[in-house]
């Protein structure tokens, strides 16, 4: 079993909370045209390139959790002078209704799109991942961890998005270079006069510091450790300790910890039980605090007031921009000699942490989330990924490497509204608070279920939001909670044991090298955490499809292309060609080139069939030692080509059987038996007639084994050819449900007397052709005499198929002459006779 996704966008329509939507806003990512990923936006131009104007089918509503569900609720397109108003509220349920029917429109498309491509999907087993069957296989993991003490819910700082409002895990994010500063800020260290400078590239989250700290062996600052150091500007006392996370070279060496800079902070906070300190809203925003409380000791709370006045409500970069100005004034100091900032900001490039759709920075927010317990089970998940079959092998690294790197267990829930439920609810005490510890979870028999709107066990309608009652989670899951579960979805785990012993693990994922971090680590790792289990057996892992600046495609850059219109111009088999020609694991460059070359192969195709199924005579055993010697060929190839699909090497089969169709295929053998296939038609007898089979026999032999290598990647063409003669004398009406090529093909021919005869008629046949293109007559031109001189050995072991190459030649009469100093196989033409060029 293959393990792909659905055809639609996985959970993709996570809009916030308005949502103004577009038909163009749906973008779906294709990722598997033999493994390329390619985007295709909904609205295009006459020339197949992205619509700038977006479709207009407004639908102005708002998803609130706490409207009741309307059945069979309808909406318009909202007009410029509608959405100028306040949107619609509108239940979680009917906003995922509004969503599907925009939706599975986008699928149509797509849907035609695949089967213009000839993708081998059954079409019988379609799934979107929110529809009930996989909101049940998604609820039915989360209630299977739940049983297994594998998730649980905190309060705990989190990677936060401040415009998409949710949390994102670790394999969302992404690190991006962008230019920063080094501030190079003075503190004071509290009873006496020492100090020390902090080099920091955030220094808007000084009113945060928690902590100061050093590398043990650093001489700098050892005699500093286990004192208070003093904030400028607020006049925090916040500890000094040591760590070994700590780097002497970065900055000055010493730095504040912050809640929350980064993940470093996020631990030396865990380790050390710090203060929380929380300056930066979830909206981007500084939020008002009180200095001089216990949260916020100050030494002299009334300038910290007046200062931290001149940041509250600012959005992070505001709040830097003012907060160096203000480290510029000799008042704010911590020491009393002068101004903190020590000298003008240092401009650097450093990477920083963003959510891979994100805009501005992740910021490290303390949120309720739900979490998986992986960082305690990363020597299992490393021992599974060693049991999967990695196609190409180095790709195992990629996913050895981030699971040694994980340092987060696995963010679950997510902020957002189209997605599956969380299945839980907690009860509330009687002020109304919720009991986080008392989680009321979904029973397995009422899967799938919506919080938001159904009932737990024991509780009425009544209860909902009420003291003493209930609250729905109103929380989904992260887009690879369910996407994790493709196999098990396919499978039917949960619900049909049968079907999922014989489908489970899956034979082969197919994907792209960027999601291994987080399709790939987070499939094997539900597989391990459900049954102790991989997957899949395979991992075929494929490169990007570049643009010709080798850029990658994307959106956001605007240079993405539908590929229809090429479709339209070079056949689905050119584009299909086009696509099995990259390597996996590789990057590719799009180049239209390839597109020609495909349907030129295509072409070729179509009149080989028609030749050599047009040679009507009998087909007799394959007899003549040209034709076994090409039949061992391609035998040979059949075999290569066997063991490169066996190893997920598919382009280079592709090249090796393209290379085979026209080296040894169309332009060599094809002419050099074309003559003798047509005998029988002449009305040969004896052994011409028998030879005349064989060479008919051969030839049919060739096309229907090379149209069977070529099916995978050219169904379309193949499927025609072969419907012409050889799916009535197969049996086999479809190329697609015949055999692969076999021995069984080749098991009643008998091997050649002399495994280089092929090569050496070629050889011969070439040297006459060029003695044709010396002389500037036409191939097709007959030879009245030539001298065919080599080497004794070469010329004896010509001897068998030289009938063929002087037919093919049209030579009508020669002589051989030894020539002992001409290496093996060379031919030179000497004293050649044309015939007159003739009249027309």
């Amino acid at each position: 079993m293959v393990d792909t996704p659905p055809p639609t966008a996985s959970g993709s329509l996570h809009i916030g909370h308005v949502f103004s939507y577009t038909q163009a806003d749906v973008m779906v990512r294709f990722k598997r045209m033999c493994g390329m990923n390619i985007f295709y936006p909904m609205g295009w131009d006459d020339n197949g390139l992205p619509t700038e104007r977006r479709v207009q089918n407004y639908y102005h509503v708002r998803c609130d959790p706490n409207t009741p569900y309307e059945p069979g609720l309808e909406v318009e397109e909202a007009s410029a002078k509608v959405r100028k108003k306040p949107a619609r509220l509108v239940s979680r349920p009917n906003f995922i209704e509004i969503c599907y029917g925009l939706i599975n429109d986008d699928e149509d498309y797509f849907r035609a799109l695949f089967h213009r491509l000839g993708l081998s999907v059954d079409w019988e087993q379609e799934y979107q991942t929110i529809d009930d069957h996989c909101r049940r296989t998604a609820q039915h993991s989360f209630l299977d961890l739940w049983q297994k003490g594998l998730v649980y819910t905190s309060d705990a700082p989190t990677m936060w998005d401040v415009d998409y409002q949710t949390a994102v895990a670790q394999a969302e994010a992404e690190d991006r270079s962008v230019p920063g500063a080094y501030h190079r800020i003075e503190f004071a260290v509290e009873g006496g006069e020492d100090s020390f400078v902090i080099a920091t590239t955030r220094p808007e989250l000084l009113a945060a510091c928690v902590g100061v700290t050093a590398h043990p062996d650093d001489e700098r600052y050892k005699k500093f450790f286990g004192q208070r150091a003093v904030t400028p500007l607020f006049h925090a006392p916040v500890p000094i300790f040591s760590s070994e996370l700590a780097d002497p070279d970065k900055g000055s060496g010493i730095l504040m910890v912050c809640t929350f800079g980064d993940s470093t902070d996020v631990q030396w906070w865990r380790d050390e039980r710090l203060a929380l300190r929380q300056v930066i809203g979830r909206n981007g925003r500084m939020l008002p605090i009180e200095f001089g409380s216990d949260d916020f000791p100050s030494l002299n709370p009334e300038q910290a007031e007046r200062y931290y006045a001149e940041l509250e409500g600012k959005n992070v970069k505001q709040a830097q921009k003012r907060i160096v100005e203000l480290l510029g004034e000799p008042e704010g100091s911590a020491t009393g000699r002068g101004a903190p900032l020590q000298s003008e900001p240092e401009p650097i490039e450093h990477p920083v942490k963003f959510y891979e759709r994100g805009d501005r920075p992740l910021e490290h927010l303390p949120t309720r989330q739900w979490f998986a317990r992986l960082m305690d089970q990363k020597e299992s998940l490393l021992a599974k990924g060693e049991e999967v079959d990695w196609h190409p092998p180095f790709m195992r690294a990629r996913f050895r490497d981030w699971t040694e790197n994980l340092s987060l267990d696995w963010c679950l829930s997510r902020q957002r509204y189209f997605g599956v439920p969380i299945p839980v609810w907690y009860p509330l005490d009687a002020a109304g608070e919720p009991d986080y510890d008392g989680v009321i979870v979904a029973e397995a028999g009422r899967l799938p279920v919506d919080p938001t709107v159904d009932l737990p066990p024991g509780y009425d309608a009544g209860q909902r939001g009420e003291p003493g009652g209930f609250v729905g989670d109103p929380d989904i899951f992260d887009t690879w909670f369910t996407s994790s579960l493709s196999p098990q979805i396919s499978s039917h785990w949960g619900s049909d044991s049968v079907r999922h012993a014989k489908l489970f693990p899956a034979d082969v994922r197919p994907q792209a090298h960027d999601i291994i971090r987080t399709w790939a680590f987070y499939t094997i790792a539900k597989a391990f955490l459900h049954e102790d289990s991989i997957p899949w057996k395979n991992a075929m892992i494929s490169g990007w499809i570049l643009d010709p600046d080798r850029k990658k495609m994307s959106k956001s850059k605007g240079n993405v292309m539908t590929p229809l219109p090429l479709l339209e111009k070079y056949t689905a088999d050119a584009g299909r060609y086009w696509a099995a020609s990259a390597r996996l694991g590789s990057d590719t460059a799009f180049d239209e080139k390839v597109w020609k070359i495909g349907k030129r192969l295509v072409t070729k195709l179509f009149n080989a069939g028609k030749f050599v199924l047009a040679q009507t005579g009998e087909t007799y055993p394959i007899s003549a030692e040209l034709d076994r010697a090409f039949v061992a060929k391609l035998r040979n190839l059949a075999e290569s080509s066997r063991e490169n699909f066996e190893a997920y090497n598919y382009a280079h089969s592709l090249q090796e059987t393209e290379s085979f169709f026209w080296t040894h295929f169309t332009d060599t053998y094809l002419e050099l038996v074309k003559v003798r296939a047509r005998l029988h038609a002449d009305g040969a007898t004896g052994d011409d007639l028998l030879t005349s089979g064989s060479a008919v026999a051969s030839l049919r032999l060739g096309l229907s084994v090379l149209l069977r290598l070529f099916a995978p990647v050219l169904p379309y063409i193949t499927e025609e050819v072969w419907s012409w003669v050889f799916a009535e004398e197969t049996g086999h009406a479809s190329i697609h449900k015949a055999p692969w090529p076999s021995d069984s093909d080749f098991s009643a021919i008998a091997p050649p007397d002399d495994a280089l005869s092929f090569d050496l008629a070629v050889s011969a046949h070439a040297a006459i052709n060029k003695a044709k293109a010396d002389a500037e007559v036409s191939m097709g031109r007959e030879v009245e005499t030539i001298k065919l001189r080599a080497n004794q050995g070469t010329l004896e072991r010509l001897g068998p198929v030289l009938g063929d190459v002087l037919s093919a030649a049209r030579c009508l009469s020669h002589v051989t002459e030894s020539h002992g100093e001409l290496e093996d196989g060379v031919f030179v033409i000497e004293d050649a006779v044309f015939a007159p060029k003739p009249v027309k």
